[in-house]
C-alpha cells in the first residue's frame, strides 16, 4: 500500500468515527427531547369546584379536583391553594400548602378547603390553586394552575340612615346610622366609618367616638344590631347639600374590608313642614313592571307653631302608572286628573298639626305590566309624584327596572340551519336530535352581563352545533353539573338576541309512553344599567311534545 492510499484510508476511518459519534450524540439528544415532548402538562386536569354565589359569612367548601389523564406517574406533587383574599378561616390562613402522594395514571382525587367570604354585595372573590409535580423519569418540574370565582350575591346586613332629606341651615339635627346582622356567623373586629361632611359640624355622638369618624362595634351575632346617633349643626348654605356616607367593615390584617355602605343626600333649606315618602316601606324604592306601589307620605311640623286646615294634593306623573288602579282609603282619588286630595275632614291631624307632630297619608297605584319605552331615551323610565301643601312642594322620582323576557323552544324541524336526525316520535334505545332556541328580549333600560342558564337531563347530550356560530365562544357546558351557560353580553333598550343549539335524546325504557324532558327550566340574569338592580326571569323546561314546532307538535311520546 502506498503512502497516499494509506493516508486516505486513515482519514476516511477518522471521518467515519466522527460521524458515528455525532449520530450517537444527536440520537441521545433526540431521545431526551422526545421523552420530554411526549409529556404535556395538560395531562393533569386541575379544577376547583365551589359555589358560583354565596352569602357574606356563609361557610363554603372549595374542592380542588385533580386527575392524571396520562400514562406517567406524577411524582412529588405539591398543592398550593389560596382562598379568596380577606376570607375567614379556622386558623386565619388564606394560603395552604400540601404535599401529595404520587398520582398514578387515571387516578383522581379531591382536596377540600373551607372558609367564609368577606366583601360587598356583587364582589367577585377569586380562589386560586397550583399543583407542581415531576413526571416519572423526567427531571423537569411542571406546574398546573386554575382559578374559581364566587360572587357575593347577598350581604344579610342592614345599614341605613335614619334622617330627613331636607334640613334648615343653623339648626341642630340628630340622625342615626342603623345596623343589623342576619349573618349566620359572629362578626368580629367590626367598625363603622363615616366620611367628613362639608357644612355639618358633629357636636356629639352616642356611643362616643374619639375622632367622630370611626366607631368600633362589639361582636355582632345573628339577629343583633344597633344604632349610632350623631348630633350636629348644619352650616351649609340654603340650597346646598350634605352628602352623608357610612361604611360598615371588618379589620383584617390591618386592612379595612368594606361589607356594607350607604349614602344619604340632604338638602339644606328652610321649610316649616318636612315632607318625606316611602314606597312599600322603602325610602329609595325601585319599581318593577306590574308591581303595586303602596305610598306612605309623612308630613312633619318642624316649626314652632301649628298648621291648621291643611289640604294635601298628590299629583302623579308618568305613562307607566296604571291610573285605573289608583285608590286611597283616606283621600279622594281622581284617576282622570292623576291626583289624590287629602283634606282635614277625613284626616283629623291635618286639621291641627302641632310642632314636632307628624301625620301620614297613604294611597296605592300599580305600574303597568307591559311598558312601552317609546319616547324615552334608551328606556330609563321613571315615574314621579309631587306633594303640594300650602306653598311647599316636594317631588319624588321612582326609577323602573327593565322588563326582560325569555323564550325557550324546541324543534325537530330544521331550524336556523340545524338539521335534526333520528326517529320522531323518539324510540327507546335510539338517538333523536332536537334544536333548542333561546330568545331574550329587553323592553326598557340598557342591560349588561346578560346570561342564560339551564341544565340538561342525564339522558340528553349536547352536540357542537350552534347558531349563530359567533356565539359558540360564549356558550359553555359543565359536564359535572350538566349546566349550560350562555353569556350573551350587553343588551340595549328594545333589543333582542337569540341562540340555537342542538341536543340528542337517548330515551331509556322507563321513559316509554312519556314525553321526556329535553332541557330543564331556563333563567335569564342581567344587571340594569339605569337602576343598578339585578333582574331575572325563569321559564319552564321543554320536552318532546314540541308545542312550538308546527310540523311536529302534539306528539313526542316515546315508543
Amino acid at each position: 500500500m502506498n503512502i497516499k492510499v494509506y493516508k486516505k484510508f486513515v482519514m476516511d476511518k477518522k471521518l467515519i468515527y466522527a460521524l458515528s459519534a455525532i449520530i450517537v450524540i444527536l440520537g441521545a439528544v433526540a431521545f431526551w427531547y422526545w421523552r420530554d415532548a411526549v409529556f404535556s402538562k395538560e395531562i393533569l386536569k386541575l379544577e376547583i369546584l365551589g359555589p358560583d354565589k354565596a352569602e357574606l359569612g356563609e361557610e363554603i367548601t372549595y374542592a380542588v379536583k385533580y386527575k392524571n389523564n396520562g400514562n406517567f406517574v406524577l411524582e412529588k406533587p405539591k398543592l398550593i391553594f389560596e382562598i379568596p383574599e380577606n376570607s375567614l378561616t379556622e386558623d386565619s390562613k388564606t394560603r395552604f400548602m400540601q404535599d401529595l402522594n404520587d398520582i398514578y395514571p387515571g387516578e383522581e382525587r379531591l382536596v377540600e378547603f373551607r372558609g367564609r367570604l368577606l366583601g360587598k354585595e356583587g364582589d367577585l372573590k377569586i380562589a386560586r390553586t397550583w399543583l407542581t409535580y415531576m413526571p416519572h423519569n423526567l427531571s423537569v418540574r411542571y406546574e398546573s394552575d386554575t382559578t374559581f370565582t364566587t360572587k357575593i350575591d347577598s350581604v344579610p346586613i342592614t345599614l341605613t340612615y335614619d334622617t330627613t332629606s331636607k334640613v334648615e341651615k343653623g339648626k341642630e339635627i340628630i340622625y342615626s346610622i342603623n345596623y343589623f346582622s342576619n349573618v349566620d356567623y359572629p362578626l368580629e373586629n367590626l367598625s363603622i366609618k363615616v366620611d367628613s361632611v362639608n357644612g355639618f359640624e358633629i357636636r356629639s355622638a352616642d356611643p362616643a367616638s374619639l375622632d367622630n369618624s370611626e366607631w368600633k362595634l362589639d361582636t355582632l351575632n345573628k339577629g343583633q344590631g344597633g344604632k349610632i346617633r350623631i348630633k350636629g349643626v348644619v352650616t351649609a348654605d340654603i340650597g346646598g347639600h350634605l352628602n352623608l356616607s357610612a361604611k360598615l367593615g371588618m379589620w383584617q390584617d390591618g386592612v379595612f374590608v368594606v361589607i356594607k355602605e350607604v349614602s344619604q343626600d340632604i338638602e339644606t333649606t328652610q321649610p316649616l313642614l318636612f315632607i318625606s315618602q316611602q314606597i312599600n316601606g322603602d325610602i329609595n324604592h325601585v319599581a318593577s313592571p306590574g308591581e303595586t306601589l303602596n305610598y306612605q307620605i309623612f308630613l312633619r311640623n318642624i316649626g314652632s307653631t301649628p298648621f291648621n286646615d291643611l289640604f294635601v294634593i298628590v299629583r302623579l306623573d308618568g305613562t307607566a302608572f296604571d291610573l285605573s288602579t289608583l285608590q286611597s282609603s283616606e283621600g279622594q282619588a281622581k284617576s282622570g286628573d292623576n291626583l289624590i286630595v287629602f283634606d282635614p275632614r277625613q284626616i283629623s291631624k291635618l286639621g291641627h298639626l302641632y310642632p314636632k307632630q307628624e301625620v301620614q297619608i297613604t294611597f296605592q297605584v300599580k305600574i303597568k305590566g307591559n311598558l312601552d319605552f317609546t319616547g324615552s331615551e334608551g328606556g330609563n323610565l321613571s315615574v314621579k309624584n309631587r306633594v303640594d301643601v300650602l306653598d311647599i312642594s316636594q317631588e319624588f322620582t321612582t326609577k323602573i327596572n327593565s322588563q326582560l323576557d325569555l323564550w325557550q323552544k324546541a324543534y325537530y324541524s330544521t331550524t336556523n340551519g340545524i338539521e335534526n336526525f333520528g326517529p320522531n316520535p323518539p324510540k327507546v334505545g335510539q338517538d333523536t336530535s332536537y334544536a333548542i332556541v333561546w330568545e331574550v328580549k329587553n323592553y326598557l333600560n340598557n342591560l349588561k352581563n346578560v346570561r342564560v342558564k339551564t341544565t340538561l337531563p342525564q339522558n340528553v347530550s349536547l352536540i357542537d352545533n350552534i347558531f349563530p356560530e359567533n356565539q359558540a365562544s360564549q356558550f359553555a357546558f359543565d359536564s359535572a353539573s350538566r349546566e349550560i351557560v350562555w353569556s350573551a353580553g350587553n343588551l340595549s333598550s328594545g333589543a333582542s338576541i337569540s341562540l340555537t343549539f342542538q341536543v340528542v335524546l337517548a330515551p331509556s325504557s322507563f321513559q316509554l309512553r312519556t314525553k321526556p324532558s329535553l332541557v330543564g327550566q331556563a333563567t335569564v340574569f342581567s344587571e340594569d344599567e339605569f337602576t343598578n338592580a339585578a333582574i331575572q326571569k325563569t321559564v319552564s323546561g321543554v320536552n318532546t311534545g314540541l308545542p312550538d314546532d308546527q310540523e311536529n307538535s302534539g306528539g313526542g311520546i316515546v315508543e
